[in-house]
């Protein structure tokens, strides 16, 4: 989807920086469910066979990013700025998605709590370990932070075969806002009970973020900025929902598992198939309803 060119960016949302040691549960979302070096861990799988060369994890080669300069996202002032701007995308983004579920959740008896993104390049510190494009977006419930490297979406792109799109992006981000919002309604741990295979507490928490984003995407023209009353966001067309659809797919365990591994293996799954990906982000989009997101109340997510 396209901003509108004239809405302002909120900045104050987005750092350039995280801070804090290792440890914690990383929650994946876009590519972070491929998360290199899970991968590695899971799958049995040499980073550096992945593709595109992911390098061996090497602490030393961290490089924690301090506080936000207060001109580090100069450049994005507007709507404009986000069409052609990934970081600006992303930061536009971000606003519009916690606009949306701040207005949203009062109709649930909850209030939002903003959630701050750490917008990186190369690689820094989370307070859930290291931040990298290997790692890919994810969101770290240590320190209530999404964790996303601009460079990332290129990979997804190039190496996994997600469409270049606005929505393919936003996807992303949205995601990985849904796994802020269930970390507040307290259902995030339930990805750990139960973290593998194709009906695991993992692979649901994950599809029900791709829900959260869908529902998001159906209000997503009608959040306005506070400072000019205007939507954030121009009407959908079909291609912005193909374009959203291909990044889901891209990110299928099924897919993954393909180009990773060469065969599929259901029961390692974290994430979902590439069509259950697809089929609750569109179930949330055609509902826009954040009940309907419920994957634990059904028997089969796949």
């Amino acid at each position: 989807m396209s901003f509108n060119d004239n809405v302002t960016l909120d900045t104050s949302q987005v750092r350039g920086g995280g801070g804090g040691g290792p440890g914690g549960m990383v929650v994946g979302g876009g590519l972070g469910g491929i998360v290199m070096l899970v991968l590695a861990l899971i799958f049995g799988i040499n980073p550096g066979s992945l593709p595109g060369g992911g390098s061996a994890f090497d602490p030393g080669q961290v490089q924690a990013a301090g506080n936000q300069d207060e001109n580090a996202f100069e450049e994005c002032k507007t709507g404009a700025d986000a069409n052609r701007n990934t970081e600006c995308r992303v930061i536009g983004t971000v606003n519009s998605v916690q606009a949306f579920w701040e207005g949203e959740l009062p109709r649930f008896g909850k209030e939002w709590q903003p959630t701050e993104t750490v917008l990186y390049s190369g690689s820094t510190q989370s307070a859930c370990g290291t931040a990298s494009n290997q790692v890919g977006p994810f969101y770290c419930p240590l320190d209530k932070r999404v964790y996303i490297d601009a460079e990332f979406f290129q990979i997804l792109e190039q190496q996994f075969g997600s469409s270049a799109g606005p929505l393919a992006q936003e996807y992303v981000v949205a995601h990985e806002y849904g796994h802020a919002l269930q970390d507040q309604l307290g259902l995030l741990d339930r990805a750990q009970q139960d973290p593998q295979g194709p009906e695991s507490g993992g692979v649901r928490i994950e599809l029900m973020a791709d829900c959260l984003a869908g529902a998001w995407v159906n209000h997503a023209t009608t959040v306005k900025d506070e400072d000019t009353g205007q939507a954030f966001l121009k009407p959908l067309t079909d291609q912005d929902i193909q374009d959203a659809l291909s990044a889901a797919a891209a990110v299928g365990d099924d897919r993954i598992q393909e180009k990773t591994q060469g065969r599929v293996s259901p029961e390692s799954w974290t994430h979902g198939s590439a069509e259950a990906r697809q089929r609750w982000f569109l179930r949330g989009y055609e509902t826009g309803d954040l009940n309907q997101c419920d994957t634990f109340a059904v028997d089969s997510v796949n």
